[in-house]
């Protein structure tokens, strides 16, 4: 054992192999327990209240209830199970859908088993995942049919501008690290800000705030945000 505390996860899918797959890969690691299985979304949303995991691993395009309305659903009645979406394809139409819905972030279903165990646990502690290239090749194809959200719009003037700097480039997928390097500043000093931008924009996670970003217009499809000042 490592120490890390033991992640219960709840796999969903509607492809058995999948769901196999899934369970062989994260079976082998001490840290995650897989307490359960679903095969669409409706049977997730009852395991879920069930069970109460603390990581769901949601497939998108799934029978009887799809990933997006079982996400939202989750969120609802399961407050502290964080949903991680796994998809197939990097222009998934679906996928800024499942984050306006409360997902904490998604990864390509073809992602490492290495980087899946390390996702998990990342979703698990709070905070959110979102891959640079699925961020980039997803919101800026869905962002501009998000609509305004007037009370996110008036939070985001509370923003400091060294806060809407650091936004801007964590909605356009850059990792604290990344951040840190180009502001010239400590990785702790990106993560103070990161949980002050939270606090002010009553975002969840990481996930909710970069929606908060391209709702209000902060950050617009498509183009880069340079190098803040």
């Amino acid at each position: 054992m490592t120490g890390q505390p033991v992640v219960r996860v709840l796999i969903v899918d509607d492809d058995d192999l999948m769901r196999a797959g899934l369970r062989a890969v994260l079976s082998s690691d001490d840290t995650i327990e897989v307490v359960g299985e679903a095969a669409d979304g409706r049977e997730a949303v009852a395991v879920a209240q069930r069970l109460v995991p603390d990581v769901v691993l949601m497939d998108v395009r799934m029978p009887h209830l799809d990933g997006i309305a079982a996400t939202r659903a989750v969120s609802a009645a399961v407050p502290a199970a964080r949903v991680l979406v796994l998809t197939t394809f990097e222009d998934d139409d679906y996928v800024f859908g499942a984050l306006t819905a409360g997902a904490s972030g998604f990864l390509l279903k073809r992602t490492r088993p290495e980087r899946l165990i390390e996702a998990i646990h990342t979703v698990a502690a709070g905070d959110a995942l979102l891959s640079p290239s699925v961020t980039r090749a997803v919101i800026d194809r869905m962002a501009p049919a998000a609509p305004p959200d007037p009370a996110r719009a008036e939070r985001l003037r509370a923003l400091t501008a060294r806060e809407r700097d650091v936004l801007q480039l964590v909605a356009r997928g850059r990792s604290n690290g990344e951040i840190a390097a180009e502001l010239f500043v400590e990785e702790s000093t990106i993560k103070t800000h990161v949980k002050r931008i939270l606090g002010k924009l009553a975002a969840r996670d990481r996930a909710q705030a970069v929606v908060a970003a391209y709702e209000t217009g902060l950050v617009r499809p498509g183009t880069e945000t340079g190098h803040p000042s």
